[in-house]
């Protein structure tokens, strides 16, 4: 190990008082799929680190709706320990069928008995991997903190669990002057314990590049390539935990699951510290993707968990959130509804209503057209007889004048269904 007295913060690749470079290496690294991908959750870790907490029964809601979405596809889910409602919360997931169970703690022995009394079989822990965590947070020295951590290991191990470790502020890390000899003092432990330990790759700061070029310690497919190539570790004990500062936080995901890396973290719609993490549903889109068509998986879950988000917490998404917001697949310009009148296909992304349970919409205003509001008519009002109406029917464009005029006496805002639903019973429609 490269010890030092003082820190190395790698100034070249994070100037700090400039945006960080890019850096690239000639040549890229090839891809390489595992056999098997899946995916892990941190809703109710580091999800809550960002919002309000769960209460119990909300945690026990949201369990159960992570266990329809993706049986043997969503994995393992991680809890906090801390407080009584944590430990409530985690007994009462433990005694349901989902995703397995699995804690979190800090690098603190002080920390493993209350993770030792849930009974779950892994935990994670975290493992600062930087510099800037080394000597500017914890105020100790490389070797000071390897010691640390290879003890902490060993103790995890002799409780009979799973040592997950968390491999904190990696992709600014000094890669072979600490983090290699740290992987191989902790394999040690592993070959004499018989027992496999999990590297979370955690890409704190979201400074992760998903190009096979990037370099070291930020390239994504590279750094996972690092792990399974140069250090040997499997590729099913490598899970990736990014984060979205840079709005790399999905592909980043997507870019280690190709590059090696078996495990996706994420969370229900991507809440989490700062920018938050990947979106959980946009993994499991993601994995329908590279996976093609998998029966354990539910897509339509999604939208019954934007629900319960905007109906029981409180927290409605944005409108135009992918897949889940309330206007993620509603248009408002006319030439996209004369487009979506000829053929739905030509403006969605795939059936949205099969996959999602969320068929297409579209909020009437000044910019909608004759085709905007044939379109509201046809898909929100059916007419009876089931012969579409056409956008140059009279009665349409007797609907268009009344818009046009209120925006003309100075509306601002969409017409609501109520509105155009009285509207369309003014003109005699459907």
């Amino acid at each position: 190990m490269l010890d030092r007295s003082e820190p190395n913060l790698r100034r070249d690749d994070f100037p700090y008082t400039r945006v960080p470079p890019l850096r690239f290496e000639p040549n890229p690294v090839p891809m390489a799929l595992p056999a098997q991908i899946w995916i892990t959750d941190t809703t109710f870790r580091d999800g809550q680190q960002a919002r309000a907490p769960y209460s119990p029964e909300q945690i026990v809601d949201l369990y159960r709706l992570l266990a329809e979405l993706g049986p043997g596809v969503i994995r393992q889910t991680e809890f906090f320990a801390y407080t009584p409602a944590d430990r409530e919360a985690i007994a009462a997931c433990r005694a349901l069928t989902g995703p397995e169970v699995t804690t979190w703690m800090r690098a603190s022995l002080q920390d493993l008995p209350a993770v030792i009394a849930t009974g779950v079989q892994e935990t994670g822990i975290l493992l600062s991997a930087s510099d800037y965590h080394i000597y500017l947070k914890m105020k100790k020295t490389r070797r000071q903190v390897l010691d640390d951590y290879v003890a902490l290991v060993q103790a995890v191990l002799d409780a009979g669990l799973r040592p997950r470790c968390h491999l904190e502020d990696l992709t600014r890390a000094d890669l072979d002057g600490f983090v290699a000899p740290l992987v191989a003092a902790l394999q040690e432990l592993e070959r004499k314990a018989g027992v496999p330990i999990k590297w979370r790759l955690c890409d704190t700061m979201g400074f992760g590049l998903p190009w096979p070029e990037a370099a070291l310690p930020r390239g994504v497919p590279r750094l996972v390539q690092w792990f399974t190539k140069t250090l040997g570790v499997p590729s099913a004990q490598l899970e990736w935990h990014g984060h979205n500062d840079f709005h790399r936080g999905e592909v980043n995901t997507v870019a280690a699951w190709l590059y090696g890396c078996a495990a996706a973290n994420g969370s229900l719609f991507g809440f989490g510290e700062r920018t938050g993490n990947p979106p959980l549903e946009a993994l499991i889109i993601d994995y329908l993707g590279l996976r093609g068509q998998d029966p354990r998986v539910d897509p339509r879950v999604i939208t019954r968990a934007a629900a319960y988000f905007r109906d029981h917490l409180g927290t409605p998404l944005p409108a135009n959130y992918p897949f889940a917001g309330a206007g993620f697949n509603v248009t408002s310009a006319g030439i996209h509804a004369d487009g979506l009148l000829k053929n739905e296909e030509i403006y969605n992304i795939f059936d949205t209503r099969a996959i999602l349970d969320r068929p297409l919409g579209i909020t009437v205003n000044d910019r909608s057209g004759l085709a905007g509001i044939a379109y509201w008519v046809n898909t929100t009002l059916r007419p009876a007889n089931g012969t579409a109406v056409s956008k140059d029917d009279p009665r349409v464009a007797a609907i268009h004048v009344e818009v046009q005029r209120q925006y003309s006496a100075g509306r601002t805002t969409g017409f609501s269904p109520d509105e155009m639903v009285r509207l369309a019973e003014r003109v005699g429609l459907p």
